[in-house]
């Protein structure tokens, strides 16, 4: 069609008619290509060497990565891996990003470890919009997931979520206005140890699911009362259990040390869930984290436990979702 615009008048008169249909419909039919020529994204994305990273979180087609100890915020292309660091907190601030995710407004919401606090960035300039302060003392906010009404973050170091509301406009909330929800039920918390660490939500965020590290279970949360229910996995658990990811009625959890992925298809009423079959890859390295794109898994490689952390090399890796 450029062609065609691109003759007069006159000569589109001058032109039989065949002969200007080739000229509109060639060029189109050039441009056609089969879902088969459309080059996957990279396997493997690389991150700054001594990242060390934890979470991770997709939006728009691009991934973002938290650094454990310096709270900087990574951003790559999925298309072709290339990034830079978006967020860069002010040197001495003493921030830290372990889980993340990103809204459809373009603000990542990080979970600050044993900072006790949540910070909330500016996903196209990495400027900071946000600060809340969640816990003091003995805390460690493992992760966060976001419902139509709020920011849910865990506290792996004490039975607790903490809730930054959201208005119907997006409007965050005051720091005065976040909540603390005490978990009650099923849910055995111990101290010393990870508990609650990953966190997802249905999509209208009326129940929130929580794994449970120590003991590799799944538990329901009613976000009005705090009143957890064990997901019953029948003589299955998931041990090491850290970032989970929930689509549809396929919950997928990352085992951490164990390198690999679970998926559990829960029933409808989410009382009960099969774990099929893990998936592995030869790239895991302590993944911790899971996000989707396009039919694609991405997973975090931490690589806990490796000689000398801070000059490591770390990566994002993808597979298939099945």
């Amino acid at each position: 069609m450029i062609m065609y615009y691109y003759l007069s008048q006159a000569s589109r008169r001058r032109l039989p008619w065949a002969l200007l249909a080739l000229f509109i419909f060639l060029p189109a039919l050039s441009g056609c290509s089969s879902g088969s020529d459309v080059a996957a994204p990279p396997e493997v994305i690389p991150l700054p060497a001594g990242f060390r990273p934890e979470g991770i979180a997709v939006s728009e087609g691009r991934i973002f990565v938290g650094s454990i100890p310096t709270g900087r915020v990574f951003r790559a292309d999925i298309a072709t891996g290339q990034g830079a660091v978006l967020v860069e907190p002010p040197a001495g601030s003493g921030r830290s990003a372990i889980g993340l995710k990103v809204d459809g407004r373009g603000r990542i919401f990080v979970a600050g470890g044993q900072t006790g606090k949540a910070f909330v960035y500016d996903a196209a300039t990495g400027a900071d919009i946000a600060e809340y302060t969640l816990a003091l003392g003995t805390t460690f906010l493992n992760d966060v997931v976001l419902t139509p009404q709020a920011a849910w973050f865990t506290d792996s170091r004490n039975p607790v979520l903490y809730k930054v509301p959201i208005g119907a406009d997006g409007v965050l909330a005051a720091p005065a206005e976040v909540t603390s929800l005490p978990l009650t039920g099923d849910f055995q918390f111990a101290a010393g140890v990870n508990n609650a660490n990953g966190i997802a939500a249905t999509p209208d965020g009326a129940i929130l699911i929580i794994v449970q590290s120590n003991t590799g279970k799944l538990f329901t949360v009613n976000p009005a009362s705090g009143t957890t229910r064990e997901i019953l996995l029948g003589a299955e658990s998931l041990p090491n259990g850290d970032g989970i990811l929930l689509q549809g009625q396929t919950l997928f959890v990352v085992q951490n040390r164990l390198n690999q992925l679970a998926v559990v298809t829960l029933a409808a009423d989410l009382t009960t869930g099969t774990v099929l079959q893990p998936v592995s890859n030869p790239n895991f390295d302590v993944p911790t984290t899971v996000a989707a794109n396009n039919g694609h898994l991405f997973l975090v490689n931490a690589r806990f436990g490796i000689v000398d952390p801070d000059t490591a090399s770390y990566t994002v890796i993808r597979v298939t979702k099945p």
